[in-house]
């Protein structure tokens, strides 16, 4: 059985574990309904997931080895009980050296880093995805050049996984401009989102396209820094030629917000 990949929003740092004051109240409950039933959609229960979060950035792709990994708060201003929430999820090192091959194979440079931390791009979704965190989780890298098109590489060098029961994960945002959640930028976010959904349903096209992303409609007002759309990349690349589905949309804190699933049809 070979499983989808998936670009999913991680929200905005604990957004799903407190009370959320900066809008209305319900604000990320259709996202966490979104995530609550991931691992449900599937075809199979994954043996293991590969994520790929715009919150950690290295000079190669590296992969993170560790057995236990720790949690990194790496967010700011959100209340006490936040920086006490837990996931313990095991680390999978075979998965992590099984990755590291699969680069390899492609001419792709690699490293590993045995102390890394799990960023909230990891662990806050993976606790509404996988709240039993009975689920193996390795973390790879973006690379810190953000070059779209070796983004896309590693996916598509990362394509057998998803016949081994790994589910590969882009966790980011389709739209992340920290300066552009208002409803000043309602309908831009909806026109890039459009630009998205008929980019990542271009099969034939799509990794040319995407590869040419900040040409898009407010490309550049969606992501004035890429590194929350390139996750989409890697799960773009490693589905090459299939269909996608843009499985999840809702306006957000005023803006357009997607998800994305690779290698499944409509």
């Amino acid at each position: 059985m070979t499983l989808p990949t998936v670009f999913l929003p991680h929200g905005a740092g604990p957004c799903f574990f407190m009370e959320w004051g900066r809008g209305p109240a319900d604000t990320w409950d259709r996202t966490a309904a979104y995530l609550q039933g991931l691992i449900a959609s599937l075809p199979e229960r994954p043996k293991a997931i590969l994520v790929v979060s715009g919150h950690w950035e290295a000079p190669v792709f590296t992969v993170a080895t560790g057995k236990w990994p720790q949690l990194d708060y790496d967010y700011f201003g959100f209340p006490p009980h936040t920086y006490e929430l837990t996931f313990s999820a095991p680390g999978s090192p075979g998965l992590a050296r099984r990755v590291r091959r699969l680069l390899g194979e492609a001419g792709i440079a690699s490293a590993e880093d045995d102390e890394h931390g799990w960023d909230h791009g990891v662990f806050v979704p993976l606790k509404l995805v996988t709240p039993d965190a009975d689920i193996p989780v390795v973390q790879l890298s973006l690379k810190a050049d953000l070059d779209p098109e070796a983004h896309l590489a590693a996916g598509r060098a990362l394509r057998p996984l998803r016949d081994e029961g790994v589910l590969i994960v882009g966790s980011g945002m389709s739209w992340h401009n920290m300066r552009g959640f208002s409803p000043a930028f309602t309908e831009r976010s909806a026109k890039f989102d459009a630009w998205l959904e008929g980019a990542v349903t271009d099969a034939p096209n799509r990794d040319a396209v995407l590869a040419r992303w900040d040409a898009a409609p407010y490309g550049r007002e969606a992501h004035p820094r890429e590194e929350h759309l390139l996750p989409l990349m890697v799960a773009a690349g490693a589905a090459p030629g299939e269909p996608a589905v843009v499985a999840f949309r809702d306006t957000v804190m005023d803006v357009v917000v997607s998800a994305v699933e690779f290698g499944r049809a409509a």
